[in-house]
């Protein structure tokens, strides 16, 4: 009896140190909404039964925003106005990279002629995917640092050379059949030429195969992946707190897909959020490195950061009102 009362303890330990930054019940809490928010959202684009307008985009990025600062402020008024700056500050970088991340998304769309319709499931699955991938990364990178302290300081220079990469290198079109992920995919799996409605697999001929859209899901979780690994550094510069720093990156994916609806069609109006991008890496970064010389305050942070996001976003858009007045005109 005393032995499996140790290992209750031990494992009681253990959850503990895994989910620290938050009771256990919150974090099953979280969880419970978020699948909850997906599946009222998912519900809602069946029964719809067409693409989302830009429009509606509109509409439902705004609820996604206004559910995530009603969870921001719960976060602050329960863990105080620090870790509410905290989440504030890691929802918006993490924000404001996925912008970057749909951009990429409409290439690969138009690569893989996705129909409309279909793209709204590989979204949604590519958040749920999101989930598991983030968390673990977040997890790992938290015990790292916690760890080897000096970690840090390699991640602010990782951000450093990201920031110059985006500000120096434009997009470039991609041809996706190059990539090394989707000559093995091909070569190892059976894979159809067409689509099947919004089926990942169908069965031809007696035999199971996948459909472009599940290459497309393929691409778009290692796309994602990739990114991760510049957001995840940039959030870590701002807190190690786990629930801070999952729950912030997590409420900002799920808004992703209605963010998409809005700017798929608005991408050659951000001409310079790429910028504004690399500005704010470099600033991450670079808070990261001196913070144990030189601390920069909460405010100050977050100020900073939405102060050269809307600077960047206003000019782009002023810079290329003339061409969407002139296209009108046409």
């Amino acid at each position: 009896m005393s032995i499996q009362f140790g290992m209750v303890f031990q494992f009681d330990g253990f959850l503990r140190k895994t989910i620290a930054g938050a009771p256990l019940w919150v974090w099953i809490a979280f969880h419970i909404g978020v699948f909850v928010a997906i599946g009222i959202d998912l519900f809602a684009s069946k029964r719809r039964g067409r693409e989302l307008s830009m429009r509606a985009g509109l509409q439902r990025t705004v609820i996604w925003l206004l559910v995530s600062l009603a969870f921001n402020a719960l976060v602050w008024r329960i863990k105080g106005p620090h870790h509410g700056l905290d989440f504030l500050t890691a929802y918006l970088i993490e924000y404001s990279l996925s912008m970057d991340n749909i951009f990429v998304f409409v290439l690969i769309f138009a690569h893989f002629r996705v129909p409309p319709l279909a793209q709204r499931r590989v979204l949604v699955w590519g958040i749920i995917g999101a989930l598991v991938m983030r968390g673990t990364m977040i997890l790992f990178g938290i015990a790292l640092v916690q760890r080897f302290h000096f970690v840090l300081y390699f991640f602010g220079l990782f951000l450093l050379i990201t920031a110059a990469r985006m500000l120096f290198r434009k997009h470039a079109a991609r041809d996706f059949r190059e990539g090394w992920v989707l000559r093995m995919c091909r070569r190892v799996l059976p894979i159809t030429r067409e689509f099947h409605n919004e089926d990942f697999k169908v069965r031809v001929d007696g035999r199971w195969m996948l459909t472009p859209l599940a290459l497309t899901m393929i691409v778009i979780e290692i796309t994602d992946l990739i990114f991760a690994v510049d957001s995840i550094p940039a959030v870590l510069a701002i807190t190690r707190d786990r629930f801070i720093a999952y729950t912030s990156n997590i409420c900002a994916i799920l808004g992703l897909r209605s963010l998409y609806f809005l700017l798929a069609g608005l991408m050659d109006r951000f001409i310079y959020l790429r910028t504004g991008l690399a500005l704010v890496l470099g600033f991450v970064g670079i808070k990261m490195i001196i913070a144990d010389y030189l601390p920069l305050p909460r405010a100050l942070s977050l100020g900073v950061i939405v102060l050269i996001l809307a600077v960047t976003i206003a000019i782009s858009m002023l810079k290329t009102q003339n061409s969407v007045a002139t296209e009108n005109q046409k």
